[in-house]
């Protein structure tokens, strides 16, 4: 508790440091204040979003209602989250694998990374008029006609835009934060919509144990120990790296000798992120929409098969395609021949491997080896929350012992603790635990 009251007032001394927390502090109060705004046209009364509420309890509308921390559900001017931005900004690097010209922009600096960054934003535009649409025609047929103070259509136009505003609102937040804040603004926002679900399910949870007979504080306890378990598991699996040595040609420039050291490349067990989970969780929505097309018992039942959550197939095909994902993602993010000509044109060479086809099959080799342990680990991570509600957990804090949720709290708040840390151990202070760094952060080499 000493060391923890000392470093926060490190923090404070620290006029920066104390200042960008604040701005981030801010930034995200105002954004859980917009997540509680209703659309402008839509009567407040709590019991016309019953119907919504349980529409959004699982499933993909789940999902989305979780990354925007509960706006969705609640008919929000921030009902549409940070999604279509995540949305746009994965099919603009999907296309930079296949269009020339967004490549070419990739390579061109700060002035093509404006570039590409503008496209998104056109891109995001687009998608968010398409999504406003589909979510005000749900909320016709989830609200009761009651719900809607205005007519259909001009609803339906000024909702579309105040919607699309909101999203791009969220945003520029998250631009802001990232700039003038400490940590990934986008990042935090996805994260602080997910953590403030937090405190109510775990109550929920609480309540429930306690309303058993005997046991239900000891099984409590166990649960919050396994918790902490898996959270410990899920940080190994995000700092996960296998360091490449990477010697760099000595070069004597007049007086001064250039390269000669050796550094290292870190190669990420799950370089993928959250990414396969979320394609995978796309995919296995199907399915259930699959279902209600069929009016054969069998084949609908079958396909019903697929969408219990709790059921082995569901489970036994999610872990399989979060596998398969995880190479897919991997292969489009890391490219070992970009790598081993960046490395070859800064007269770097891996010891042992000959410069450019060579070292770029001898990176593939080790990111296909490193890669199997990290997606066999991140499919059972997202399968553990079916576990956890088999063993009687409640839902909503079963989601919390893996899947995507955990793996976006423990990712940003690594990252947030990091760059904190960085700016205690510029100024001399000591870091954030007794050894002055976050145990597995390692500067490696960047190429």
């Amino acid at each position: 508790m000493k060391k923890l009251i000392e470093t926060l007032k490190n923090i404070y001394k620290i006029e920066d440091l104390r200042s960008r927390l604040s701005v981030t502090l801010l930034f995200l109060m105002v954004y859980r204040f917009g997540s509680f705004v209703i659309l402008p046209g839509i009567d407040p009364n709590p019991e016309h979003f019953e119907a919504l509420r349980n529409q959004t309890s699982d499933g993909i509308l789940g999902l989305l209602n979780m990354f925007s921390g509960g706006a969705f559900s609640n008919a929000s001017i921030f009902a549409l989250g940070i999604m279509p931005y995540i949305s746009a900004s994965i099919v603009i690097q999907l296309l930079g694998f296949a269009v020339p010209y967004i490549q070419k922009l990739q390579k061109e600096g700060e002035s093509g990374r404006r570039k590409i960054n503008q496209m998104t934003r056109y891109l995001t535009v687009v998608i968010l008029i398409f999504q406003g649409w589909a979510y005000l025609a749900n909320l016709r047929y989830q609200l009761p006609e009651q719900a809607f103070l205005v007519p259909a259509f001009a609803f339906n136009l000024s909702a579309t835009i105040v919607l699309a505003a909101g999203s791009m609102f969220i945003m520029w937040l998250g631009e802001r934060i990232t700039d003038k804040g400490i940590g990934n603004g986008i990042s935090l926002i996805i994260m602080i919509g997910i953590i403030a679900r937090l405190p109510q399910s775990l109550a929920q949870e609480f309540v429930s144990r306690m309303a058993e007979q005997g046991r239900g504080f000891i099984m409590l306890i166990v649960e919050l120990v396994v918790f902490l378990l898996v959270i410990a598991s899920t940080i190994l699996l995000v700092q996960g790296t296998r360091k490449v040595p990477v010697q760099y040609a000595k070069r004597i420039v007049g007086n001064r000798q250039y390269g000669g050291v050796r550094q290292y490349i870190p190669l990420k067990v799950n370089a993928a992120g959250v990414m396969p989970i979320i394609f995978a969780q796309a995919i296995m929505f199907i399915p259930a929409t699959v279902a209600g097309l069929f009016s054969s018992e069998t084949m609908g039942r079958m396909m019903a098969s697929f969408s219990n959550y709790t059921g082995f197939w569901y489970n036994a095909v999610m872990f399989l395609m979060v596998i398969i994902f995880t190479y897919f993602y991997t292969a489009i993010t890391i490219n070992p021949n970009q790598m081993a000509e960046d490395m070859k044109k800064n007269g770097g060479f891996i010891p042992g491997i000959k410069p450019g086809k060579r070292t770029a099959e001898y990176i593939d080799t080790i990111m296909s080896r490193i890669t199997l342990p990290g997606s066999i680990f991140l499919g059972f991570i997202t399968i553990l929350p079916a576990f956890a509600m088999i063993l009687g957990i409640n839902q909503s804090f079963a989601h919390f012992f893996g899947g995507t949720s955990l793996l976006i709290l423990v990712g940003v708040i690594l990252d947030t603790l990091q760059q904190i840390e960085s700016h205690l151990l510029m100024r001399h202070y000591d870091g954030l635990l007794k050894s002055g760094r976050i145990k597995g952060r390692t500067a490696g080499a960047n190429m």
